[in-house]
């Protein structure tokens, strides 16, 4: 067995995240950063998403997926970040990881510092029990764009979509360009899951008809899709008899949401947050096992790449403090932070205000759609900050910043909610 190697920095996933964590973590004075990846490139779900829209709060560009991972990947040409492939983690216990790879075989790295950084992975049938036969032709909508983008393949003809979550928005678009008839996408909620923009620019454009508060209640043929039945649903979310749509179709693509890879947090003991299926972190991105980091859509599933990079060099400038001497953990001062009113999640999750420079990002999603709203910030019954929104949905991550001035006045926990606002009559 090969003796075990060390590092100060580890980072496991080499995608937007992972690498905006190395060049950050580099830039803070570390130099001793390996960076692991089980796939053949570095990059990530950004290679598949030939689109454009990313970049412009990062780069001030209009950028396709693989043009914002090739503006890392040259950052780290510029650095001592060792990016090693075709690796795959397979635990992490006490700050050891081990990991196996074609090039090493098994080995073992002891790091002082660890960057979760692993991304998110698509929910597919099985979780959500699509009812109907089991043909091929139902893909997710993440799977479809990988076999169309990377390998030149259309998955099919004839697509209904089920989901409305901005893969699936994306994908119906993509289709369309390439030949296929997209008939429909379907989307159990009575509001789309996928950014308002991407429902302009991807169905809108197109013609192709949303059908909200509807859902897939049968897959037809034995060994290939031949159709699908789409039904309405009710309040309680199951379907109502007499609403079906029969579509005839090849194909089926589920764009059914996003769930972080945790598995090896999992497995490492480390708490997560049952609405996030994320780590529990703090505003230094530090989970609850000290001098280990998580950030990006391993942390919580987020709208833009540009967040993620923003959270992720966060969280490689604390993890170069924390290797450097000039982190500490200390959770018996931190405050918590709590959901009220309307708030399903917030990140991070505790806030230590001695360890605020000046300031604080809190991201939140809402429970439901608001116009004209206000985000309020409480401590122990005090408004300490309001923040006013012309409107919110649970599709679209929000972000607060908070000063650590007004930090300073919070007592025991801030608990963060969302009120609607009373329309003004003339």
């Amino acid at each position: 067995m090969k003796a075990m190697t060390k590092r100060d920095i580890v980072i496991i996933g080499a995608g937007p995240a992972g690498m905006a964590a190395a060049v950050a973590a580099y830039e803070a004075g570390v130099t001793d950063i390996l960076l692991l990846e089980r796939d053949c490139e570095a990059g990530g779900i950004l290679n598949q998403c030939i689109h454009n829209g990313f970049g412009l709060h990062r780069f001030g560009e209009e950028l396709t997926g693989p043009e914002y991972a090739g503006k890392f990947i040259e950052m780290l040409k510029n650095t001592s970040v060792t990016l090693q492939l075709g690796t795959t983690v397979l635990n992490i216990e006490n700050k050891i990881v081990s990991a196996v790879s074609v090039e090493n075989g098994f080995e073992q790295i002891e790091a002082k510092a660890i960057i979760l950084a692993m991304g998110c992975r698509e929910r597919n049938r099985g979780p959500i029990s699509v009812p109907g036969d089991r043909g091929r032709g139902v893909f997710t909508a993440g799977a479809a764009q990988r076999y169309l983008n990377i390998e030149g393949y259309l998955v099919g003809k004839k697509v209904v979509i089920l989901g409305s979550g901005d893969i699936g928005l994306i994908m119906a678009r993509r289709m369309t360009l390439e030949g296929a008839k997209v008939l429909a996408v379907s989307e159990i909620m009575p509001y789309s899951n996928g950014l308002s923009r991407n429902v302009a620019q991807c169905l809108e454009d197109f013609g192709i008809p949303l059908y909200l508060s509807h859902t897939v209640t049968n897959v037809i043929g034995k060994n290939a899709v031949e159709g699908i039945v789409l039904s309405e649903v009710g309040p309680d979310m199951k379907p109502i008899p007499g609403t079906e749509k029969h579509f005839e179709c090849d194909t089926l693509l589920l764009s059914v949401g996003l769930v972080p890879e945790n598995e090896l947090t999992r497995t490492a003991g480390i708490e997560l947050d049952p609405r996030t299926r994320g780590a529990s972190v703090g505003e230094d991105m530090q989970t609850a096992e000290s001098g280990v980091f998580a950030c990006g859509n391993v942390l919580h599933v987020h709208d833009l790449v540009d967040y993620v990079s923003a959270e992720s060099e966060r969280a490689g400038l604390n993890a170069a403090k924390y290797v450097l001497g000039g982190c500490v953990k200390d959770d018996n001062d931190a405050i918590p932070v709590k959901n009220g009113a309307d708030i399903s999640y917030t990140v991070p999750q505790r806030i230590n205000v001695a360890n605020v420079e000046k300031s604080v990002d809190i991201f939140m999603r809402v429970r439901k759609k608001m116009d004209s709203a206000d985000i309020v910030v409480e401590s122990d019954g005090e408004k300490i900050a309001s923040f006013p929104r012309k409107f919110l949905a649970p599709a679209e991550m929000q972000k607060i910043t908070l000063p650590k001035v007004l930090l300073e006045r919070a007592r025991g926990s801030i608990t963060v909610y969302a009120a609607e606002r009373e329309e003004v009559k003339e």
